[in-house]
């Protein structure tokens, strides 16, 4: 490890670190524009010119000079003060003076750094260039004259993305960022490049001359259009939620988020449920609480009720309706919607053991009836990781445009018991072998003819550092389908089992994903948010809330127990849904031992520990054994990418992607 002098303090720092590394860790702010630590180092902005002895006398770019034994760096010298000053004149000589207009203003590094390192006054005069502007899709609103240039947006959409679409045209001052053949950027991430845009160039076009940063509250939250829990900023302005952003966990999304995690929330404003509703003569008709509840009641269920939890509900609200059904004498729980029916006694057969970050180190993996890229858009990152490392990426499904290369060998679960030769042999030589099962590899015996192929290629085993090496994994597509295991939201049969027992009533906690049509005896009873397909089918509904209008706890696929923060009230007379049950209870004559939030999640806590502890749960290493097996030709869930959730589906701006993006759709523009 090197020593060197950083402004007369000596310090070590590890082997391969960059002198702006160095500079950090000794606590000194080097400005920078087109640095980024998750990506690949262009060394083309100078604004972290630093001054480095032995070396020139001149100052040199600490982005791209690595840390040697006995360098002397001074980040504070008369030089290096006039050659920041001097980088960023040279900056803002074509940079129009758009701030009171610009949308990054207030979070803008150019206008910091300006403020910061810059000199106060420019000595060029002539007529700044102009750039037009670029078509990137309905997500991204483009200023290209105000573009420095600094290619993070290039390097996240070749580097993470995976996908090719933006480039630079031409060199020098006519240099332009721009996609190909100004096209839409089409990927699942692509609305990540307006956080690394250090300028003003992308910026967000939905949210174009709606808000301020300073006017925003911020909350902390989780991203639920998905199992992968990405942790979550939400910024709100009264009591509407204006945009989502992502925030940094190294264990679980990084510093990323998916368009549709981030774009989604305008739907939380439309087509929501606000009053209670009834269904008379065949029609929905709007009522009162205690109508809602009157009319409940007097079907007087006793033990012949169900509780079907939604993909997006929370851990107490399951937890709530698992109390209601216990003290009425009823075990019927359900969260998979869609009638999957597989094994749920060991969790850790269900669970992605290796983890996110562990999955970048997997050697070989093969992927069972996952759409990895559109069911979980972050952990498709993490497997471009593995392939860059060297992994070998075998994929069981009809072929999709994987970003991360790999070999398709069939589209039939039977290939689960009769692997090619040449898959045999990698998982043979693997030091960390690794299975992802989709959600269309878990029925018809896939997950048990996997859980037998991790027996046969030894996925639990000792590595030669001395740590336990977990190669099975499921992927799971609803937020809320680990919590609702822990909480024992399953059935042996499945949702074939509740429609066997023929309830009286069926509570719908927000599953929009049902066939109800199973249930045409049954009073169906929908607690959710939206208009969705559930309360088309529901015979009373109650308005609930949305998961940025109440603070819950969730788990995601990897069995990471996470918390959400409340960042906004549900709107009309909707209530959270852990109330609604409270009263529920009362109405049906029951106690369910919590009158508040925190009794609520006390009582959880008590019978399942691992929900109040933040961080992975422990399910054990060890699996069962598995056996049987998998037939049948693999169809995957999602259809479109825009369109999975009632939130999503009430989203102008997903509905404009879905048109656009995926089903090829010409919108004009204003000018047109």
């Amino acid at each position: 490890m090197p020593k060197l002098t950083i402004d007369g303090v000596e310090l070590e720092v590890p082997n391969g670190a960059t002198v702006l590394q160095a500079c950090e860790l000794a606590g000194k702010e080097i400005p920078r524009f087109c640095y980024h630590e998750r990506l690949s180092i262009a060394g083309n902005c100078r604004m972290c010119l630093v001054e480095v002895k032995p070396g020139p006398p001149k100052p040199q770019a600490s982005c791209a000079l690595p840390a040697t034994e006995g360098q002397e760096i001074r980040t504070d010298s008369e030089m290096v003060r006039k050659a920041r000053e001097g980088v960023m004149e040279f900056l803002l000589i074509n940079h129009p003076l758009d701030c009171p207009i610009c949308d990054q203003g207030g979070e803008c590094d150019l206008q910091d750094q300006a403020m910061a390192y810059g000199r106060g006054g420019s000595r060029y005069h002539e007529n700044k260039r102009a750039v037009t502007e670029k078509y990137m899709g309905p997500l991204i609103k483009t200023a290209m004259t105000r573009c420095i240039h600094c290619t993070r947006c290039v390097r996240f959409s070749e580097e993470i993305a995976g996908v090719d679409e933006i480039g630079a045209l031409y060199r020098g001052e006519n240099m332009q960022i721009t996609t190909y053949l100004e096209h839409a950027a089409k990927h699942e991430l692509s609305a990540n490049v307006i956080d690394l845009c250090p300028v003003g160039a992308l910026t967000s076009r939905p949210h174009a001359f709606e808000l301020r940063p300073w006017e925003l509250k911020k909350t902390l939250g989780i991203d639920v259009s998905d199992a992968t829990g990405a942790n979550i900023r939400i910024d709100s302005r009264g009591r509407e939620v204006m945009r989502v952003l992502p925030r940094n966990n190294d264990d679980v999304n990084e510093e990323w988020l998916s368009d549709k995690g981030r774009y989604q929330v305008d739907g939380l404003m439309r087509r929501r449920l606000d009053r209670p509703w009834i269904r008379r003569d065949g029609k929905l008709h709007p009522a009162n609480w205690e109508e809602a509840f009157t009319a409940i009641a007097s079907l007087n269920p006793g033990s012949s009720i169900a509780a079907i939890a939604g993909d997006l509900v929370d851990c107490e609200t399951m937890f709530a309706a698992k109390k209601l059904l216990g003290a009425l004498g009823s075990s019927l729980l359900e969260g998979r919607q869609t009638g999957m029916d597989y094994a749920t006694d060991s969790l850790a057969a269900v669970n992605f053991n290796s983890t996110f970050a562990g999955i970048e180190t997997a050697d070989v993996i093969l992927i069972s009836g996952s759409m990895v890229r559109w069911e979980a858009p972050l952990v498709n990152v993490r497997i471009r990781k593995a392939v860059k490392r060297g992994a070998k990426v075998f994929l069981i499904g009809p072929e999709w445009e994987t970003t991360f290369g790999g070999e398709f060998i069939g589209d039939d679960l039977s290939l689960l018991g009769n692997l090619p030769e040449a898959v045999v042999r990698a998982f043979g030589e693997a030091k960390r072998p690794a299975i992802i099962v989709g959600g269309a590899g878990l029925g018809r015996g896939g997950l048990e003819a996997a859980l037998a192929l991790a027996g046969n290629f030894n996925l639990v085993r000792e590595l030669e550092d001395g740590t336990r090496w977990n190669g099975f994994n499921v992927l799971h597509m609803g937020a809320s389908r680990m919590g609702g295991l822990m909480l024992g939201f399953a059935q042996k049969g499945g949702i074939a089992d509740l429609v066997s027992a023929k309830p009286k009533v069926v509570i719908s906690l927000g599953a929009d994903e049902v066939d109800y049509t199973r249930f045409a005896g049954s009073m169906i009873v929908y607690i959710g948010h939206h208009g969705d397909k559930g309360a088309h089918a529901a015979d009373i509904i109650l308005p609930g809330a949305a998961y940025v209008e109440k603070a819950g706890t969730y788990v995601n696929t990897e069995g990471r127990v996470q918390f959400s923060d409340k960042a906004v009230f549900a709107p009309g007379d909707a209530r959270e849904d852990w109330t609604i049950l409270r009263a529920l209870a009362d109405a049906f004559g029951a106690r369910v031992g919590f009158d508040s939030f925190e009794e609520l999640r006390a009582a959880m806590i008590a019978e399942v520990p691992a929900l109040g502890t933040e961080g992975l749960a422990d399910y054990g290493s060890d699996l069962p054994s598995g056996g049987g097996s998998a037939s049948g030709a693999i169809a995957y869930p999602i259809q479109d990418f825009y369109m999975t959730n009632p939130i999503a589906r009430a989203s102008a701006v997903m509905q404009r992607c879905s048109a656009e993006l995926l089903h090829g759709e010409d919108f004009a523009e204003a000018a047109e």
